[in-house]
Parts: structure tokens; C-alpha cells; sequence
């Protein structure tokens, strides 16, 4: 009985990997593969308005990192700094930046964002 209970435990863990496996191969989960991968940081002309602490979740990775960095690149006026540790990105600003905006971003990307605060 207990070599049952072993093998059906074993079967469901290993349906979820496969699962995991078969999601990331197609792309569907927020992350995408790769280790560090090295973006060239954006430059800021002009002087630093505001800065913000984005709460991220479903970063695992360099890849995350590097992914979620270009997203929020991409804002015009704005450079962004992921800390994977703290799952969080520290956007610094040379023009006010909507929250909307920041959102807009990262929208579609697989990554949450869980809030978003001015750095005090």
C-alpha cells in the first residue's frame, strides 16, 4: 500500500514537472530561459524628478532581470534597475511617469507587478 501511495505521489510531481517543462517550451511562462544575460544600461540626460520602487513578481532569473529591465526601458524620460533578491525594479526618472504608464510596460510580459511607491 505504501509503495502505492509512493508511486502515485511520484506520478503527480512528475505530471506538474512535465507541465512546467512543456508551458516554459512554449513560451508561456514568464520566464524564458537563459542565464545573466548583460543589457547595456539606458542613460538618463537631464536631472533625476523622481524615483520608484515597482514590486515585481515571477522573476527567477538573469533572464527575468534583463527582460524586465528593457520593458521598462522603454518608457520615455525613464531607466529602470532590477533587483532580483528584493523582486522589485528601482525606476528613476527625468519626467513625471504615470503609475498607468509603468504598468502599460510591463503588461503582457508574464511578470506581476504587486505595487508601486515613490523611493522616500
Amino acid at each position: 500500500m505504501a509503495t502505492a501511495i509512493v508511486g502515485i505521489l511520484v506520478l503527480v510531481a512528475l505530471f506538474f514537472a512535465l507541465k512546467g517543462v512543456v508551458k516554459h517550451w512554449r513560451g508561456e511562462s514568464s520566464c524564458c530561459g537563459g542565464g545573466d544575460i548583460k543589457v547595456p544600461k539606458k542613460k538618463l540626460t537631464g536631472t533625476i524628478v523622481e524615483t520608484k520602487i515597482v514590486d515585481i513578481e515571477g522573476m527567477t532569473c538573469g533572464h527575468c532581470k534583463a527582460r524586465v529591465e528593457q520593458a521598462l526601458d522603454t518608457i520615455d524620460g525613464a531607466a529602470a534597475e532590477v533587483n532580483l533578491h528584493r523582486n522589485h525594479a528601482v525606476v528613476k526618472m527625468t519626467r513625471e511617469v504615470s503609475d498607468d504608464e509603468i504598468r502599460r510596460a510591463l503588461a503582457g510580459s508574464g511578470y506581476t507587478i504587486t505595487g508601486i511607491h515613490i523611493k522616500g
